[in-house]
């Protein structure tokens, strides 16, 4: 081998180590989370301010719901309108369109990454597969607030200006 070949060799070799270091790095600080945000959260209220600026119940009078965030920025989420009626036949599988509607319509379901702006006041959801497919690769960002135990955000307005409101308190 000559000093060319050489040359050519270790340089190609520390420029893709340096590139993987990079990315690493890159993804390293993509997925991380905020530790005051990891952890497990039960849901409080699941609302939606009205653009009259009134606030209703989105989910029922007592929704449930989950909330888990990883140190590495890993979540899943759900939510569930207590309220929703079994579907008669007992089978998922032949339902009735309103009991299909009900049961669509009483959840909110997803997971992927979030990444947080905790100058901004923003969280961002990266979601990779949600009850609602539209959702899915879909990146939401939402304004948050963390006082003590209690996390609450503001979900993008709908398309009638309704803004959904979580809010979450931890569990651990």
């Amino acid at each position: 081998m000559n000093g060319l070949t050489i040359f050519k060799r270790v340089t190609a070799g520390t420029v893709f180590s340096a590139c993987t270091l990079f990315a690493s790095f890159a993804h390293a600080d993509a997925t991380g989370v905020e530790p005051s945000l990891t952890g497990t959260w039960t849901l409080v209220a699941a609302d939606v301010q009205h653009p009259d600026g009134s606030r209703t119940r989105d989910y029922g009078a007592a929704p449930k719901g989950l909330l888990l965030i990883d140190a590495q920025g890993h979540y899943s989420l759900q939510i569930f309108k207590v309220e929703r009626a079994q579907f008669a036949s007992g089978d998922k599988g032949s339902g009735t369109p309103a009991e299909y509607k009900a049961a669509v319509m009483g959840s909110s379901t997803h997971f992927g990454t979030i990444s947080v702006d905790p100058v901004g006041g923003i969280l961002t959801f990266h979601i990779q597969n949600a009850s609602f497919p539209n959702w899915e690769g879909e990146v939401q960002k939402r304004s948050y607030e963390l006082k003590g135990g209690e996390l609450s955000y503001r979900v993008a307005p709908r398309p009638n200006g309704d803004v959904p409101i979580s809010v979450w308190r931890r569990l651990d």
